[in-house]
């Protein structure tokens, strides 16, 4: 794929892959989803972080949790709930990567981190 091509999902800033959809970038075997930085004032703007294992590559890349908020059909809550009795915090750990059972409005993220991760993976020729 040309780097230069319009419309791509997203590209890699170190060896310069291309994924031109969304679905060709979680399919990818080479990338793997390691963490979620939460973003407090807007939970949409939050980033999930994702490492290219492509041969030598290694690079980090974010992606905004509002590129994947379509695939999570279930409910999103209103209030937030960092700091109640029923938050165990996760959002706080970029690493943390398990559901949350908290009615709160970054449960839906939460849940987008269960799809990401269980989404099917192609592996590629080396």
């Amino acid at each position: 794929m040309n780097i230069l091509e319009t419309g791509t999902f997203k590209t890699c800033p170190c060896c310069g892959c291309v994924w031109p959809k969304r679905e060709t970038f979680l399919a990818d075997g080479k990338l793997s989803l390691n963490g979620y930085q939460a973003d407090f004032g807007e939970p949409g703007e939050g980033l999930f972080i994702f490492t290219h294992t492509e041969k030598d590559c290694g690079t980090s890349l974010a992606v905004k949790t509002k590129s994947f908020k379509d695939l999570y059909p279930g409910p999103i809550y209103a209030r937030r709930g960092l700091g109640t009795e029923d938050c165990p915090g996760y959002c706080l750990g970029e690493f943390i990567l398990e559901r949350c059972d908290a009615r709160c409005e970054y449960a839906s993220i939460r849940e987008l981190l269960q799809i990401i991760k269980q989404w099917p993976k192609k592996q590629t020729a080396a």
